[in-house]
């Protein structure tokens, strides 16, 4: 059955909905309003690994969210250093690298709530030039699109990195087979996926779409960026 949607929210909803109702949600409950945890996590972030892009990758950045945990764990263990940002963005940046970390703590490394003991602070003009994006998502379609769950905070990190000179990379996504849907609306800020890895399989994107060229201050209030201290550095440095 076609699952083409006019809106955003309405992907989300029917995605967050179908996960609940199939049972391949996991914890954190319920799905809906994150980037949902699904069944099979683990052989998602196999099948990625599989992709000929991670040949000879030495840093990535990843996001926080618990579907792509078993991703940053693979990384860490391959020797990759990871990059995450912080919540929000409330604290910028952080760096785990590796070969600080002993062998069997590179699975709590790789865990939001465990990751501080060996995560540290990175300054926006310390942050490399990254192999390759990890980013989680709600919905996406076998064309490169995405929606997160709302706020924007992977297409800001995107940006960011764009903001700081840095080139265009690669963009990967795991989800559950359910989560891949055959339409869904564009903005002009969405990053766009090169790479989609489910359970059951590898979508690669012939034809990615084209990634946001830098920040949009003009959707950013002052609010914003007082709760993203990072994002004000970066403002006064343009």
């Amino acid at each position: 059955m076609e699952r083409s949607f006019s809106a955003k929210d309405d992907a989300r909803r029917t995605v967050w909905d179908a996960l609940k109702k199939e049972k391949v949600a996991r914890f954190p409950f319920p799905p809906h309003g994150r980037i949902p945890n699904f069944k099979d996590a683990e052989k998602a972030a196999e099948r990625l690994f599989g992709s000929a892009l991670w040949k000879n990758v030495e840093q990535i950045k990843a996001n926080p969210d618990a579907p792509q945990r078993p991703v940053r764990e693979r990384a860490l263990r391959e020797c990759i250093t990871v990059y995450m940002p912080t919540p929000r963005l409330k604290g910028g940046f952080k760096k785990i690298d590796p070969s600080d970390i002993p062998g069997d703590s590179l699975g709590d490394a790789a865990t939001l709530t465990k990751s501080d003991r060996w995560a540290e602070t990175v300054a926006l003009s310390d942050l490399p030039e990254m192999d390759l994006v990890v980013c989680g998502s709600v919905a996406v379609t076998k064309e490169g699109r995405r929606a997160g769950k709302g706020e924007g905070y992977s297409d800001l990190e995107y940006a960011i990195l764009k903001e700081l000179g840095h080139p265009d990379v690669p963009v990967v996504t795991t989800v559950h087979d359910l989560q891949v849907v055959d339409k869904i609306p564009v903005d002009e800020h969405d990053i766009p996926l090169t790479l989609i890895a489910t359970p059951t399989g590898l979508v690669r994107v012939k034809d990615p779409p084209e990634p946001p060229k830098g920040i949009d201050w003009s959707l950013l209030s002052e609010k914003d960026l007082d709760e993203m201290p990072v994002l004000k550095e970066l403002q006064k440095s343009a």
